[in-house]
């Protein structure tokens, strides 16, 4: 199948997107500190968030839209500047939040919809973080071409099977960070101080992810 739709040397970029995704980065970070904040629960929401992020821009490279980011500054820029501003505005917010245990959380009746809330939250954060970053787009744009002939009349459907297999790869060691951290970290959630820690922490990798994205040029 892979053949008829271009796709060469499908087991190096298997091999290339297992080592891209164990490499620790921003979206690792951010997944331990919601799973040691909400537990499972809230890493497994991360996750999801974040490879639904990576899935638009696999769709985005497919019918062209990553390659209009590279070609027009102005669409580019207009990205680039609601990501950073989305990254500093959530990043702010996290540093002068105010936690507390999540175990008196729950006591004083916030509950499990106060908790769906929050992971929903956790979703949209992990999302909207890889969406309006122009730079992963671009990534997409350059990688996945490397694995797919270039005379392919079938190069939309080769892209979308290969940033498939990318993204269930990244998920599948997401889930795995998650767990671990999660089961690793029990105490930890039940201090206010380590709660405020870690918000503060996430608080400001959105931050320095913000004005890194504000810094991207088109190339």
């Amino acid at each position: 199948m892979v053949e008829a739709l271009g796709i060469h040397e499908l087991w190096l970029f298997i091999l290339s997107g297992l080592l891209l995704n164990i490499t620790p980065g921003p979206d690792t970070a951010y997944i331990i500190g919601r799973s040691i904040q909400f537990g499972w629960r809230g890493g497994a929401a991360a996750v999801i968030g974040i490879c639904s992020g990576c899935l638009v821009h696999v769709f985005g490279a497919a019918i062209g839209l990553s390659a209009l980011l590279m070609a027009s500054s102005a669409a580019f820029t207009v990205l680039k500047w609601a990501g950073a501003a989305y990254l500093l505005f959530t990043g702010v917010q996290m540093l002068l939040s105010r936690s507390r245990p999540l175990a008196e959380a729950a006591a004083t009746g916030n509950g499990s919809a106060g908790n769906e809330t929050s992971l929903a939250r956790v979703f949209w954060q992990g999302a909207l973080t890889n969406v309006l970053n122009p730079k992963v787009a671009l990534f997409f744009l350059a990688f996945l071409p490397q694995f797919v002939a270039a005379e392919s009349p079938h190069k939309t459907a080769a892209f979308l099977v290969l940033g498939l297999i990318f993204i269930t790869g990244g998920m599948l060691w997401c889930f795995c960070i998650a767990a671990f951290a999660a089961r690793a970290a029990g105490r930890i959630r039940q201090s206010a101080g380590a709660v405020a820690w870690i918000n503060r922490t996430l608080g400001g990798l959105f931050v320095y992810l913000g004005i890194r994205v504000a810094m991207l040029e088109a190339r």
